[in-house]
């Protein structure tokens, strides 16, 4: 083991599946307490990255170390300090919110389960639902206690896929205060997610889209860096506008969020231009946009969307 600063260090990874290059040249580093948001369309080769960083899957080429262990020697005892939270509950529906915890400590032989569990309940705030079974809970009460089983072995570093689909806001809110409080303490969190909110909640960020990692670092540095020029547009007839704006060379991308139309481009004289006549306002770019306009450049050349 090999003491670091980073969580995950990993240079030039790659992998195959066949004839497929799900996963080229990718080389990111992820701080100890620093929470990371994978973004990137379905099929982008999301899943088997997250895997290779930490040591759960062997990539074909390049090196890395996850928690101080080589990712391709040592994957077993990367595996010992890792908790992963998949997207679909997957604990036991006619047991209580106690009885899975339990089951999972035994599982994992833990000693002194008892109290690891009793922690477990109060430090997700299950206590007072211990004896419920799991059936019977809402969304955001069968995350809690799916993340509550994830840090039964106290791990250095969670995996999250998807975690927070079909959650109401509120929920997801709390969901969040949860992570940003286990890195506060020096967990490592690695996330996918599709909600903008969210991503903006990372520390950092890493856009993958069909194996190449385009985007990483911050909400704000990733916007900066597409330098784009976005207009608000208000009025009638917006999609009909929206597909006539689309035909022009100045215009990157036209999307309709709500009642308004965003136009976005690099040259902000020529959409001006372009927007002659239009009641408009140049607004900041957000990330929403910047993850449309990254997707919009991306070409899916798997057509597989289970890697």
């Amino acid at each position: 083991m090999i003491p670091s600063d980073f969580a995950i260090d990993v240079q030039g990874l790659n992998k195959y599946f066949g004839d497929k290059h799900v996963v080229k040249d990718l080389s990111l580093q992820v701080k100890r307490g620093e929470i990371l948001g994978f973004l990137g369309p379905n099929g982008s080769g999301k899943t088997t990255a997250i895997r290779m960083l930490c040591g759960l899957l062997t990539p074909d080429s390049g090196t890395g170390h996850c928690l101080g262990y080589d990712i391709s020697t040592q994957s077993d005892a990367i595996k010992r300090e890792v908790g992963y939270m998949t997207q679909k509950f997957s604990y036991w529906e006619d047991l209580s919110i106690r009885e899975n915890l339990d089951f999972v400590a035994r599982v994992y032989e833990l000693a002194n389960r008892k109290e690891i569990v009793t922690e477990a309940l109060h430090n997700l705030g299950l206590t007072s639902r211990a004896s419920q079974l799991a059936k019977s809970l809402s969304g955001g009460w069968k995350q809690r206690l799916a993340l509550a089983a994830c840090m039964l072995r106290h791990p250095k570093l969670l995996l999250l896929d998807e975690p927070t689909a079909g959650v109401d806001p509120s929920a997801r809110r709390d969901f969040w205060e949860e992570l940003h409080e286990l890195a506060s303490k020096g967990v490592s969190v690695l996330i996918s997610t599709h909600y903008m909110d969210e991503a903006e909640r990372c520390h950092k960020l890493a856009y993958i889209a069909y194996g190449n990692l385009l985007a990483q670092g911050s909400a704000k540095s990733i916007i900066e860096s597409q330098e784009l020029f976005t207009y608000e547009v208000s009025g009638e007839g917006l999609m009909g506008l929206s597909k006539i704006l689309a035909q022009r060379e100045a215009i990157e991308q036209t999307v309709i969020f709500g009642s308004t139309l965003h136009v976005s481009g690099k040259n902000p004289h020529a959409i001006e231009t372009a927007l002659q006549g239009e009641n408009f306002k140049p607004i900041a770019t957000s990330l929403e946009d910047v993850f449309i306009y990254l997707m919009k450049h991306s070409t899916d050349n798997f057509g597989d969307d289970s890697v």
